[in-house]
C-alpha cells in the first residue's frame, strides 16, 4: 500500500517512522488553566482519582500527558474550567507569541478558543485579546470556551481575516490559519485511507491575504505568529516567503522548550528565503502530538 503523504519523503526526517507514527492514536493532552487554579495541587487532585498526568514540557507546569484517559470532557475539573484538552503542540503556538501582561492581542481565527484562552493564561486575564472568529455560527462553542476557562479580557468579533480593519495595531498577532489540516490525520485502525484533494485549493490565496493583513496591524515593535496544522509547503514556507517578499519583515527564533525540525528552504521548483530555517516543523512520530507549522514574524529594518 503506498504510504501517507508519499509527496513528503523527502522533508520529513524518518519517514518509516513518521509513517508508523500515522498508525497510532492520538495522544490524549491537557492544560492546566492556571486562571482556574494552580497546577501542583490539581495534579495531586486528579492522581487520587486514578489521572496520572507526566509533564509534556519539563520547564512547563501547565502542559501535560495523560496516559490512558480518552474523556477528558467527562471530568468534573473539566467542567470547573480547570483543565483543557489541547494537542500539545497547538499550546506551543501561543507560548511561542508568549504575550506580555497588559498586551493588545489580535486572534485573527479564534474558533474554538484554545489558544484564545491560553493567551489570556499568559497574559494573567490583562490587557485585551481580539478574538475574531468569522463564522457566527461558532461564536457560540468560543464564548462558551471562554466563559468556562475563566477568560476576562477578550471580546469577540466577526470580521474575514484577510479584511480585519486597520484602524487599530497590535503587540501581538496571532495567525492560527484555516489549512488542509493535514497533521490531525490518524490512521489507528487502519480502516481509512487519506484522500489528498486539497493540494491544487485556493488555501494558499487566502493564507497569504491574511498573513499580510496580521503583518500590516502589528505595531512598530509587534509580533506576529503564523502557524497550520498541515504539513504542505505550499501553506506554510511558501505563504511565509510571499510576506517576506511583500513586506520588510524578519522571521524571529522560536523557544518553546520543545526540539523541532527548521524550515524547508526548497520545495519541488520552489526556492524560499533562507530565513525560512527559523522556522518550526513538528511532526507526531518525533514530539507526540499533531503536526504542526509555525513561524515568528516581526518588522525588519
Amino acid at each position: 500500500m503506498k504510504p501517507i503523504f508519499e509527496r513528503y519523503r523527502e522533508i520529513i526526517p524518518e519517514f518509516s517512522l513518521f509513517q508508523e507514527g500515522l498508525h497510532q492514536p492520538l495522544s490524549t493532552h491537557l492544560r492546566i488553566n492556571r486562571l482556574r487554579v494552580e497546577p501542583d495541587p490539581l495534579v495531586n487532585t486528579l492522581k487520587q482519582k486514578g489521572v496520572c498526568l507526566q509533564r509534556a514540557i519539563q520547564e512547563d507546569g501547565t502542559l501535560y500527558f495523560a496516559e490512558g484517559l480518552d474523556s477528558p470532557g467527562n471530568l468534573f475539573e473539566y467542567f470547573l474550567g480547570y483543565i483543557h484538552p489541547q494537542a500539545l503542540t497547538s499550546c506551543l503556538a501561543s507560548i511561542a507569541l508568549f504575550p506580555g501582561e497588559n498586551s493588545s492581542v489580535l486572534d485573527m481565527c479564534a474558533a474554538p478558543g484554545g489558544k484564545t484562552s491560553h493567551l489570556a493564561q499568559l497574559m494573567s486575564n490583562t490587557g485585551l485579546i481580539i478574538a475574531n472568529e468569522l463564522y457566527v455560527r461558532r461564536h457560540v462553542s468560543l464564548g462558551h470556551t471562554l466563559a468556562r476557562l475563566g477568560v476576562l479580557n477578550a471580546v469577540i468579533t466577526s470580521y474575514q481575516a484577510q479584511e480585519f480593519p486597520l484602524n487599530q495595531g497590535f503587540d501581538f498577532v496571532l495567525a492560527d490559519v484555516p489549512c488542509s489540516g493535514e497533521g490531525r490525520f490518524r490512521n489507528a485502525n487502519g480502516s481509512y485511507a487519506y484522500k489528498e484533494t486539497r493540494e491544487k485549493s485556493k488555501l494558499p490565496e487566502l493564507q497569504k491575504k491574511i498573513i499580510l493583513r496580521g503583518f500590516d496591524l502589528l505595531k512598530k515593535h509587534g509580533k506576529m505568529l503564523y502557524a497550520t496544522c498541515t504539513y504542505n509547503p505550499e501553506e506554510n514556507e511558501a505563504v511565509v516567503d510571499y510576506l517576506l517578499r511583500n513586506r520588510v519583515a524578519a522571521l524571529l527564533p522560536i523557544n518553546v522548550g520543545l526540539d523541532y525540525e527548521p524550515g524547508i528552504l526548497q520545495w519541488r521548483d520552489k526556492k524560499y528565503d533562507e530565513q525560512l530555517q527559523m522556522a518550526a516543523r513538528f511532526y507526531p512520530h518525533l514530539n507526540n502530538s499533531v503536526g504542526f507549522f509555525m513561524a515568528k514574524i516581526g518588522r525588519g529594518r
